[in-house]
């Protein structure tokens, strides 16, 4: 296998178990700082959104406008642009809110302390719905690597970072169902292996059959999809935890730390 695929998968795989990390957390802190919580989800959309717009597309649209015509390769480039949206969204609207991990809620230790068995089932099926949205993000993180490694690494990153309060998600209701910190923690490390499962997927069945079109057409769907969970996660996150301007703030500063990694990279 190409050191560039392995590398790739090796990124897909960080990110992914980046859930672990929220496992940790529980046992380290009873309550969520909330502050830093919605500035680093904030980075991590500013990121997503500015590699989606001022790389993937842009790209996507110059490899399709010049194998198809100018009109007919950016129509495409949007078409599968909000393919990639209607994937996630769809994938989002089957998962329960109260299993979703997308479905923000301002969740500490003590706020679920004493609340039975049923907590047991909570973390069970939010672990499910983490696996099940971390698939196509372990595609997306695949692609990325494997189109630019420097894009690769941030958008791993940047999904890593979000990936922490969905391990968190399922650690606390585990741990106060069991009172086991090893199943919770385990639990929460498990729940973001689908990410590096994606990115298997995606080598298998994709790989095989890349050109330039398909891949441009990949980058656009890739994109669809981290601007949907981007948006998402923050907005969610913003209102959960009344921190809408540190989320903002995080945003800015990740599209700049991206954009200027962009500028470097020319």
């Amino acid at each position: 296998m190409d050191s560039s695929i392995i590398y790739a998968f090796l990124l897909t795989l960080f990110a992914g178990l980046a859930t672990g990390i929220g496992g940790l957390i529980v046992f380290f802190s009873q309550q969520t700082n909330t502050r830093f919580l919605s500035f680093s989800l904030g980075l991590s959309a500013g990121v997503m959104i500015l590699v989606s717009f001022g790389e993937f597309l842009v790209t996507s649209r110059e490899i399709l406008s010049a194998e198809l015509g100018g009109t007919k390769g950016l129509a495409i480039t949007w078409i599968c642009f909000f393919i990639g949206i209607a994937f996630i969204a769809i994938i989002d609207k089957l998962i329960p809110a109260a299993e979703n991990p997308h479905e923000m809620r301002h969740t500490d230790l003590a706020e679920v302390q004493g609340k039975g068995k049923s907590l047991m089932r909570m973390g069970v099926f939010t672990a499910l719905a983490i696996g099940i949205h971390n698939f196509p993000e372990g595609m997306a993180t695949l692609i990325a690597a494997i189109e630019n490694p420097t894009v690769g690494i941030a958008i791993a990153i940047a999904v890593a970072i979000h990936n922490i309060p969905e391990g968190i998600a399922v650690a606390i209701p585990i741990y106060q169902s069991t009172q086991s910190k090893k199943k919770a923690f385990l639990s929460s490390l498990s729940s973001g292996l689908a990410e590096p499962i994606g990115a298997i997927v995606a080598y298998w069945f994709l790989m095989p059959y890349i050109n330039e079109v398909l891949m441009a057409k990949i980058f656009a769907i890739v994109a669809g999809i981290m601007v949907f969970i981007s948006l998402d996660e923050l907005l969610p996150a913003t209102h959960a935890y009344d921190e809408h301007h540190i989320a903002i703030y995080g945003l800015i500063l990740g599209m700049a730390l991206m954009a200027t990694s962009l500028v470097i990279m020319v």
